[in-house]
């Protein structure tokens, strides 16, 4: 890679490192829910108009929406809600690509390979020292909720998968539409029309400029760079960068939010970086006999983080 397109992977891992912090800050003016549903409505609206109609079927989007956008977000925004802090948060999520793995050779029949079995053991002892940290420092109903995210991020990446959708940008501003309402009436079953009404009562220049980072800055803008990066290099090239994510993410919690790194978490965040790159990166053995799945590398989510499981054809980058 050129020098200057190094720069551009590490400024978009960096940007959704330090996203983790922003959202934080979110927390602190918007209930949960709600504070997704405006994320996605924002990332969505008015880029729909500008991007043209769908390029795949709507029973992958309204998927990938319900998987992505309620189960993943809504999971990761109350569980930071409910506590955990947000550079945990970051590491944590890179076990999806974990879940990615499983659910893969399940619906997709990718056989894992040694390597790649190793790399999921290796990432999961990772997963549980860091709720042996996480259980003796905080809230561990949070810590689950994000680990439950994380297998929702590996239900949307295989659904992406099958829908290989051929534009990944117009894909994404397709999908932030779907979960918009999903997350809105969840807001007012569970946190109740005042609370919303309260905080849109007092949203100020603050809180507006959180939603547009955390939805045009970090998923439409940072998407769109690792999508320019996708297109130029090969996706083993360009999937590494992302596990710079929860390096970022920690370093600007411990920076911005004064969260402390304490030794476990120390080495739950090696052993997770360690089997998340082997995991991703290693070669899948392909499904055998006909009806072959082309795979590729999707979207982290402008919240989230790292490679996707490797394969052959890159869809589209880790979405934010």
């Amino acid at each position: 890679m050129r020098l200057a397109h190094i720069g551009l992977a590490v400024s978009v891992t960096a940007l959704w490192g330090v996203n983790f912090v922003v959202i934080d800050f979110g927390l602190s003016q918007f209930p949960p829910l709600l504070f997704a549903a405006l994320r996605f409505f924002v990332a969505a609206v008015p880029a729909i108009f500008l991007v043209g109609r769908p390029k795949v079927a709507w029973k992958w989007i309204i998927a990938v929406g319900m998987a992505l956008g309620v189960m993943k977000f809504g999971l990761v925004f109350v569980g930071m809600h409910q506590g955990m802090p947000a550079g945990l948060t970051s590491l944590v999520l890179q076990v999806q690509a974990v879940f990615t793995a499983v659910f893969a050779a399940v619906v997709l029949r990718e056989r894992p390979g040694p390597i790649r079995t190793l790399g999921m053991a290796v990432a999961l002892v990772g997963v549980a020292v860091a709720a042996v940290d996480e259980g003796t420092s905080g809230p561990l109903l949070g810590f689950t909720l994000v680990v439950a995210a994380a297998a929702g991020w590996g239900v949307s990446n295989v659904l992406t998968r099958k829908a290989a959708p051929p534009d990944a940008f117009n894909f994404i501003v397709w999908v932030s539409l779907v979960p918009v309402l999903p997350l809105y009436l969840l807001s007012l079953l569970f946190e109740g029309p005042s609370v919303g009404f309260e905080a849109m009562r007092s949203l100020d220049w603050a809180g507006v400029g959180t939603i547009v980072f955390v939805a045009w800055i970090s998923t439409n803008l940072g998407f769109g760079a690792w999508g320019w990066l996708l297109r130029r290099y090969p996706a083993s090239t360009v999937a590494p960068f992302t596990l710079l994510v929860p390096v970022f993410g920690m370093s600007s919690a411990a920076l911005f939010l004064d969260e402390s790194i304490s030794p476990l978490r120390w080495c739950a965040a090696g052993l997770l970086v360690a089997g998340v790159a082997l995991t991703s990166l290693a070669p899948s053995r392909p499904p055998a006999g006909p009806g072959r799945v082309a795979a590729g590398h999707l979207p982290p989510d402008p919240d989230d983080t790292t490679a996707l499981t490797a394969a052959p054809v890159p869809i589209a980058p880790p979405c934010r």
